[in-house]
């Protein structure tokens, strides 16, 4: 899951940075960039980080001392 969790993290970023790039500099393909970059962000990434924190925090109130 780390590794899915790094690669949708890397390519969600990478489209987001390259869409700021070709909107600065007004080339064509920038709001398809942009929106896919943020909808894999938003779809993609952040569930699965949340899903690792929730099973993290489990994992550390069960390994906790009474």
């Amino acid at each position: 899951m780390k590794a899915t969790m790094y690669f949708l993290g890397f390519i969600s970023l990478f489209l987001i940075t390259t869409g700021m790039t070709f909107k600065i500099m007004h080339w064509p393909g920038a709001n398809i960039s942009l929106v896919a970059g943020v909808f894999l962000l938003n779809v993609g990434y952040l569930p699965l980080y949340f899903i690792d924190r929730y099973k993290r925090s489990i994992q550390e109130k069960a390994e906790k001392p009474v």
